[in-house]
Formats: C-alpha cells, sequence, structure tokens
C-alpha cells in the first residue's frame, strides 16, 4: 500500500476513505486480513501494521508530535504572511493616513505584527496538531506499544463499508 495516499487529506468529495482496526495479536490481525480477502478485497486495499509488518510511517501514521510540529509550522507560515500584510497596511495608514513621520516605532510595526501573528499561528496549529490528527495518531501508536497490530483498509467508501460490516460479522462476541 502507498504509504503517501494512506494518511493523507481528502478534499471536500473524498474519493478515498479509510479504516483501521485494532487487533489483539498477530494470528487474529492475519485473520481478519485473510477474511476480508476472501470476501473480495484486494491486498492492496489492505495493511497490517505492526511487529514484523509494515510500520506506522511506510503507511503514513506519523507520532503525535511530529504532527504538532507540522501543523505549528503551517500555520505560523501563514499567519505570519497574514500579519506582515496587516503590518504593512498599518505602516501606510499611519504613514499617510495620519501624516506620521519615518521613525523607529513606525517601520518596527511590521516586523512586530508580523512575529506576534507567527506566533499565535504555531500556538494554535501546535493545538489542533495535538487534540485534533494527533489525539488519533496517538490511540492507534498505543496499540502499537502495546504489541497489538493495526488493520488498514483504503479505498472506495463502499469497499471499507464492507470490510467493515464483515469484520463485525466475524468479530462481535456471539450471545450465548
Amino acid at each position: 500500500m502507498n504509504a503517501s495516499r494512506l494518511l493523507r487529506k481528502a478534499p471536500f468529495n473524498r474519493s478515498t476513505y479509510l479504516a483501521i482496526v485494532a487487533l489483539p495479536d498477530e494470528a487474529s490481525a492475519f485473520q481478519a486480513y485473510r477474511l476480508l480477502q476472501h470476501h473480495g478485497i484486494s491486498p492492496e486495499h489492505l495493511a497490517i501494521v505492526g511487529k514484523g509488518y509494515s510500520s506506522p510511517e511506510s503507511v503514513g501514521l506519523l507520532e503525535p508530535m511530529h504532527i504538532a510540529i507540522n501543523k505549528a509550522c503551517s500555520f505560523a507560515k501563514i499567519s505570519g504572511f497574514l500579519g506582515a500584510a496587516i503590518g504593512l497596511v498599518l505602516f501606510i495608514f499611519f504613514k499617510v493616513g495620519w501624516q506620521m513621520s519615518l521613525s523607529f516605532s513606525l517601520i518596527a510595526i511590521i516586523p512586530a505584527v508580523t512575529l506576534m501573528a507567527g506566533f499565535c499561528g504555531a500556538v494554535l496549529g501546535a493545538l489542533f496538531g495535538f487534540l485534533g490528527e494527533g489525539s488519533t495518531a496517538g490511540i492507534y501508536h498505543h496499540h502499537l506499544r502495546q504489541g497489538h497490530y493495526l488493520l488498514m483498509m483504503e479505498g472506495p467508501k463502499k469497499l471499507v463499508h464492507m470490510g467493515q460490516e464483515v469484520l463485525k460479522q466475524y468479530c462481535l462476541p456471539k450471545a450465548i
């Protein structure tokens, strides 16, 4: 399974869906894998993640800290650029609108607003990274650290839902 495909961002109209099932041991992960294959789901849509199989990084399952750092950097860049634009507008407004003479405090507006916006964006990005994607990735990494395995299915909505139904049918505890 292509690592860049597995956990990438999808546009509003998603063409691929992802389902991840945590399984307690290697045998049950392999049985579930074979069961899905038996029901017509191609191996190109499946991946087992765990010891002896695919690594989390190879399928795009990043550590929560890495996700938070990436989000913080991207938010900082965007908000820093917007802060520079706002600082430039403020500079022009004060210089032209109020006929202020060019001074150090007037010149310092642009970098000050840029730095403040960049810092605020980095903080927001880190929070979104930790509380959003990072928390979900953290749960899956916790399962892997406990020695569990992840079975990942990716593909069209119909295929992923069919796989979930197959696993639900065979994996739920039976009533006595």
